[in-house]
């Protein structure tokens, strides 16, 4: 799960989480969707290729999401190489075998993109996300007196838990699509039964 030593078909996969995870987030963006969809490309290499592929995958892309659409996007790298880590240990464990377990990763994901987050979400936003439901989530508990970390923590679990569930949940049936012999081309890759 952790060897450095990647293959050909591993390293190529990158480039291809990156455009996966770059056309989400247009697309997510063009069309205003509660949801950022930014990270299908990242699940997805980490459920093919282990967590330090899915990792890589997620920092590149904010990288080069940031440097060519939205600067801000560079902090959020570190959000980005957590999921592909969590992601990544999870489905080599096997807890991304069926629509349940995904679900449940999910959630787990989800919960672990909030908590990178909202650091962030505090230093860099005043403890908001720039998405709607999110930022009036947090404008309700401010102006109920909840203390702005907690507030900013509700505001990015009502954003990434949604988005990362079903992030997880698409990367999942897309993975169950895909070829057994692309699939076999990977290295470590456990816990996903076909059913």
């Amino acid at each position: 799960m952790w060897s450095l030593k990647f293959s050909t078909a591993a390293i190529a996969l990158i480039p291809a989480a990156i455009g996966i995870n770059y056309l989400g987030k247009l697309f997510a963006g063009f069309l205003r969707l509660p949801l950022w969809l930014d990270s299908i490309g990242t699940v997805l290499a980490s459920i093919i290729a282990g967590p330090i592929i899915g990792a890589l995958s997620g920092i590149i892309n904010n990288v080069i999401f940031g440097l060519t659409a939205d600067p801000i996007s560079i902090v959020y790298a570190i959000t980005s190489g957590a999921i592909g880590l969590v992601t990544g240990i999870m489905a080599y464990k096997g807890w991304v075998s069926s629509i349940r377990t995904a679900t449940i990763t999910g959630l787990i994901v989800g919960l672990v993109a909030a908590i990178v987050s909202t650091p962030l979400n505090i230093i860099f936003w005043g403890g908001q996300t720039g998405n709607v439901w999110g930022d009036t989530f947090f404008a309700y508990l401010i102006n109920n007196n909840v203390p702005m970390w907690l507030a900013s923590f509700g505001n990015s679990i009502v954003v990434d838990v949604p988005d990362k569930l079903a992030t997880v949940i698409i990367s999942y049936f897309i993975f169950r699509a895909l070829p057994n012999n692309f699939k076999n081309m990977f290295h470590g890759v456990q816990g996903i039964e076909e059913l």
